[in-house]
Order: C-alpha cells, then sequence, then structure tokens
C-alpha cells in the first residue's frame, strides 16, 4: 500500500473514543513505521464517543475523497430507552425528565416508525459539532448557554423494529449524510406522547463498507506490518 499516495481504510470505532482519537491513534502509528513526521491523515463522517461502528479513513492524495463517503448512505442499529429523556439525548448526561410508557405498545412504535420515513424535518442536538457563529453549538451547551439550532431536510430510507421489549427498543436506521440518530430518538419519543435517549448506537455501513470489512485500533501494528514489508519488497 502506498499510503502517501492515498489510501482509505476502515475501522470499527471502539465505544468511548472519539472519532479524532482513532485517527491520531493510526496517524501516529502509521508515522513510525513509515519514518516520516507527518501524514495526511482523516475521517469522513464524525462518530460520537458512545457510538460505535464503520469509520472510513483516508490517507494522503485520498484524502480528497473524504467528501465522497460523507454523503453516501449510511446504516445504523439504535437501542432506545422510552419514558426518558436526556439533555444530550444519550447517556451523556443524566435524565433530566421521565414520561409515561404504560400507553405504548409494539403496534403503536411501528405505526409511529413508519411517519418517520422519506424526507424530513430534523432539528439538530444542541450537543452536537453544528457551527453556531463560529462556535461548537456542544461548547456552548456545555457552558450553560442557550443553543438555537434550524431544521435540516434529511431522508430516512428505511426503519425497521429489531426488537420491542418496552421500554426498551432497537431500530435500523438506513439514513441520509447529516441525520442525527440521537435526534430521531428525541422525535421518536415526542411522536409516542413520551420521551426518548440513546442508551446504543452502533454504525453497521457506510455505503457498500459494512462492519466485516473493518479492523479494531488492536489490529493496526499488524496490519502496518503487513502493508509495509509488502510495499518494501515490492521496491527490491
Amino acid at each position: 500500500m502506498d499510503f502517501i499516495a492515498g489510501e482509505v481504510l476502515y475501522f470499527n470505532k471502539p465505544l468511548r473514543w472519539t472519532s479524532f482519537d482513532l485517527v491520531n491513534k493510526f496517524r501516529y502509528k502509521l508515522c513510525r513505521k513509515l519514518k516520516v513526521k507527518k501524514i495526511k491523515v482523516g475521517h469522513a463522517g464524525t462518530l460520537d464517543p458512545l457510538a460505535t461502528g464503520v469509520m472510513i479513513v483516508c490517507t494522503g492524495k485520498a484524502t480528497k475523497r473524504i467528501e465522497e463517503f460523507q454523503y453516501q448512505t449510511k446504516e445504523y442499529v439504535a437501542t432506545l430507552k422510552l419514558g426518558e429523556t436526556t439533555p444530550s439525548f444519550d447517556l451523556e448526561k443524566e435524565v433530566d425528565a421521565v414520561y409515561p410508557t404504560a400507553h405504548i405498545t409494539r403496534e403503536l412504535v411501528e405505526k409511529v416508525l413508519k411517519g418517520f420515513v422519506g424526507t424530513i424535518q430534523q432539528a439538530p442536538p444542541v450537543f452536537s459539532a453544528c457551527k453556531v457563529e463560529g462556535k461548537r453549538a456542544y461548547e456552548l451547551a456545555r457552558q450553560g448557554e442557550t443553543v438555537e439550532l434550524k431544521p435540516k431536510t434529511l431522508v430516512i430510507d428505511e426503519l425497521e423494529l429489531l426488537s420491542c421489549d418496552l421500554p426498551v427498543i432497537r431500530i435500523r436506521v438506513v439514513c441520509s449524510k447529516g441525520t442525527y440518530i440521537r435526534a430521531l430518538a428525541r422525535d421518536i419519543g415526542k411522536a409516542l406522547d413520551s420521551g426518548a435517549h440513546l442508551i446504543g448506537l452502533e454504525r453497521t455501513r457506510v455505503g457498500n463498507v459494512t462492519l466485516d470489512m473493518c479492523m479494531s485500533p488492536e489490529e493496526i501494528d499488524d496490519f502496518l506490518e503487513k502493508q509495509v514489508v509488502v510495499k518494501v519488497e515490492e521496491n527490491k
């Protein structure tokens, strides 16, 4: 592989790692292996620290393809807890409100999910990387400032109920770029006349790239050992 000319790699981002943690870890190991001071490395689509799954990483001149990958369809498996909300819409913040769930049935959940398929309007979470007057929304939110983000037009291609063990449900979501699954959880809770927040999220596909094609951070050393050795042998 020619990492400087540009390569596209697939990773399974671990829980509690930021997307930048993964990029920085790979860049550091790649620079050491290639014995260079710096090399371009970037990712195509941020995953929250509390999410896991497919992350595409580009090196060298392949970083020019990042936007191409960002616009590809993504698939997620999300676990929602109904009847409770948090300010971040996930487990980053503590529960701030409790709502009734006795009226919720599997049939009601399936009916509500159908209403989100197609073109929808979604207001991004205030705890997000969206910019407000040059600052990240999450920076303002963590400082206690009021943040208002305008709704964006998105497309949900598929929304399937995988399991329903009330008050916990698991759904599969196939969606367009810019979709916040945390915000989708919030909106599903409201549509059920209750509340909801995300307690688990895995990105299972980006375009044609699936989880079984991805490497873990623990595999980086072995991967680079094989690829860089092959490169040296080819030049003999």
